[in-house]
């Protein structure tokens, strides 16, 4: 079952150019650091999908074992995780996420 669990997260996160595990949805976040994750992201009008930790108790396990992190949300862009709501805040205020992201969709700067 846990494999079955991880196996489902690594075809999404390999699937997705943006992968967000995060608690509740986009438009009905349910904590702050989910809710400021969607808005950096929203940011850049690029498409990400996301999952809902809270909807199955074993996704919410196993995000955090197949990332070896302890919290949510975590992102993954280009099938890399990236980090939580404070690494992506400061890749976000250091100029640095949005490179990240046009490399991904493979734009040119």
């Amino acid at each position: 079952m846990a494999e079955d669990v991880l196996g489902r997260i690594d075809e999404k996160v390999k699937s997705n150019k943006v992968m967000l595990y995060m608690k509740g949805t986009p438009d009905f976040p349910q904590c702050g650091f989910s809710a400021h994750t969607v808005e950096i992201l929203r940011s850049y009008g690029v498409p990400f999908a996301t999952e809902d930790v809270l909807a199955d108790p074993a996704v919410r396990e196993g995000i955090k074992r197949y990332s070896n992190w302890p919290t949510i949300p975590q992102v993954f862009i280009d099938g890399k995780f990236i980090g939580g709501c404070d690494i992506l805040h400061e890749l976000h205020e250091r100029g640095e996420l949005g490179p990240i992201l046009k490399s991904a969709f493979g734009k040119n700067e």
